[in-house]
């Protein structure tokens, strides 16, 4: 078996963690909460967009650019295990997770980056 077979065999037998991370700003307190699939992958995505200048969120860009890197953690704080069952929705439990830690943690206005659902916009 060639390199390649054999590493995509690895990835389909041990899948990425799916689950939710959050990024930290140290110096005020506000966090960012976010979920994915690959949850390492999208947490390491959003240290890259912060980094290159380029975060969809732009009042969470504006403090890393004016507080620095040092200054922010980034951490996955929940992840989702496989399951092997037929039919099961990963989509739908990773929503569920994340709208936990989005009511547990309120990253909305002074307290975080993240957008007001719009259930909550009054």
């Amino acid at each position: 078996m060639d390199r390649k077979t054999e590493l995509k065999r690895q990835y389909r037998e041990n899948p990425p963690a799916a689950g939710v991370f959050v990024v930290t700003n140290r110096a005020n307190g506000k966090v960012f909460v976010g979920s994915g699939h690959n949850v390492q992958g999208v947490l390491n995505s959003q240290r890259a967009q912060l980094k290159w200048h380029s975060h969809m969120t732009r009042a969470l860009q504006q403090d890393f650019d004016q507080y620095g890197e040092t200054q922010f953690e980034f951490a996955v704080v929940d992840t989702l295990e496989p399951s092997g069952e037929p039919g099961h929705d990963l989509v739908e439990e990773l929503r569920a997770l994340e709208a936990l830690w989005l009511d547990k943690l309120q990253p909305y206005g002074d307290r975080g980056y993240n957008p007001v659902p719009r259930s909550r916009a009054k």
